[in-house]
């Protein structure tokens, strides 16, 4: 069974960084996608950065791109978002995603598992 736990969220100035980590477990990944995605109040979800777990190749979102770093841990099954110069449109639940493909995607309709978010505040 597949689980993801996030972490890493809280509340943080305009310009500061914050790393959030998603845990996987339940099973090996190595033929997966791994997304980060991000909901903010009365929107959509919308699509931040996403890796493969194989090759490690990444795409980002243009809000997060140059700012925004996803990354991977094989030995702890972990996948992280380093955020820096963060700014108030940031503020959002942030969702960790994984995909039974090693194709990235940018839906999320297409990721089959989902951890619980977590909460990111960035204050003006």
């Amino acid at each position: 069974q597949v689980q993801l736990v996030e972490s890493g969220g809280g509340l943080v100035q305009a310009g500061g960084s914050l790393r959030l980590s998603c845990a996987a477990s339940g099973r090996t990944y190595s033929n997966y996608a791994m997304g980060w995605f991000r909901q903010a109040p009365g929107k959509e979800r919308e699509f931040v950065a996403a890796i493969s777990w194989s090759d490690g190749r990444t795409y980002y979102a243009d809000s997060s791109r140059g700012r925004f770093t996803i990354s991977r841990d094989n030995a702890k099954n972990t996948v992280y978002l380093q955020m820096n110069s963060l700014k108030p449109e940031d503020t959002a639940v942030y969702y960790c995603a994984a995909r039974r493909s090693t194709v990235v995607v940018t839906t999320s309709a297409r990721y089959d598992y989902w951890g619980q978010g977590t909460q990111v505040t960035v204050s003006s």
